[in-house]
């Protein structure tokens, strides 16, 4: 672990911006949609009931990076995400009270101040665009604020993490690159193959974000980052956000410990400038988890016929840290970190302050 430059004070949680770069705002205990839509990502607003609002407040979260839209499976991309931003603009009119849209960095602080929720709209692909780059601009008009390239397969923009002997960034992605850094959207590099990561820096000209991902130095897994990849990234001015996933380990459960062996490998080959969280889960508890493992099968089955899945997905592996999760999974990163002797400068820019840079970067 590199030592911090900062002082170890005690860290005020409660003054900081805490942002999940991706997770999920919802209550896992209640039942599916009757007729789930196969294009759209689970994590959608039938979810988000008071329990749900209630943890994420409790938790000290500022704001969330959602999934919208297509993401993988059956339907007209294009018309499946119009559909879905229609209906979280709908929810956050509803529920006015607890959320609150991110339109711009200056928006963390109004809802910190607030005590809401704020909510970031992304993409984890780039199906819905066609092969229209034009449409980065309408999207960007309806909120959208990131856009992620590819999912763990290919689409015209290039190649995702799980596709053999990738390509890399098509012509047509390099010119949506463009188009996103263009319009004010924070382009995403998570989920995409290494040539397809380091051929979209190359033509980035703003900083860009992995928004969720780990470290293959610590776990040689194709959804974590080769450190050729962190150090461009962060070379441009870039953030890695380090998941509470299952890919934080080749074999078994990981916990905690994993993830700060990836955080802290992240933070000595990037700096502290450049690490934060995006941990691709949500914070309110599996009540059953006999039912949470029964569900878990029939995603990661779904996962495994749509081809979008990943090596070492399993319904005995949870998608989650068990001494991580909770109400209190970001107060605890806080103490853990600070039990390990990193300062409160630190801490707090791990916490949310690095992806308010970025954002605030990618947005003006």
């Amino acid at each position: 672990m590199s030592e911090s430059k900062h002082s170890p004070d005690p860290t005020d949680f409660d003054r900081c911006i805490v942002i999940n770069a991706l997770g999920m705002l919802d209550n896992p205990n209640l039942p599916p949609p009757a007729a789930p839509v196969e294009g759209i990502c689970s994590d959608g607003v039938d979810c988000v009931d008071a329990r749900a609002l209630d943890d994420a407040r409790a938790s000290g979260l500022t704001a969330v990076n959602v999934t919208l839209g297509h993401v993988a499976g059956e339907g007209d991309p294009f018309e499946l995400t119009v559909h879905d931003i229609a209906r979280w603009n709908a929810l956050i009119r509803r529920k006015g009270h607890a959320l609150a849209h991110v339109d711009r960095a200056q928006d963390f602080e109004r809802i910190k101040a607030e005590r809401k929720v704020g909510v970031i709209y992304g993409f984890q692909n780039t199906t819905m665009l066609g092969d229209d780059a034009g449409r980065v601009a309408l999207f960007s008009d309806l909120g959208v604020r990131i856009i992620q390239l590819t999912y763990n397969g290919a689409n015209r923009v290039g190649d995702g993490a799980t596709v053999p002997n990738a390509r890399g960034l098509t012509p047509f992605g390099a010119e949506v690159v463009e188009r996103i850094q263009h319009e004010g959207v924070l382009l995403d590099l998570s989920h995409s193959s290494e040539k397809t990561c380091l051929q979209a820096l190359q033509v980035a000209r703003r900083p860009a974000a992995i928004t969720h991902s780990g470290c293959r130095a610590i776990a040689d897994h194709p959804r974590n980052k080769s450190d050729a990849e962190l150090r461009r990234l962060a070379a441009q001015g870039g953030v890695i956000g380090i998941y509470f996933m299952p890919y934080l380990r080749l074999e078994g459960q990981p916990h905690a410990a994993d993830m700060l062996a990836h955080l802290e490998h992240a933070i000595d080959v990037c700096g502290e400038d450049h690490v934060g969280i995006g941990t691709d889960g949500g914070i309110t508890h599996h009540d059953d988890i006999a039912a949470f493992r029964q569900r878990q099968a029939e995603d990661v089955e779904r996962r495994r016929r749509l081809g979008i899945g990943a090596p070492g997905e399993s319904a005995d592996v949870s998608v989650f840290l068990p001494d991580m999760c909770g109400v209190e999974q970001f107060r605890r990163l806080a103490d853990l970190l600070a039990a390990r002797g990193h300062g409160a400068a630190c801490i707090e820019k791990v916490l949310g302050g690095n992806f308010r840079r970025v954002m605030a970067q990618a947005w003006n």
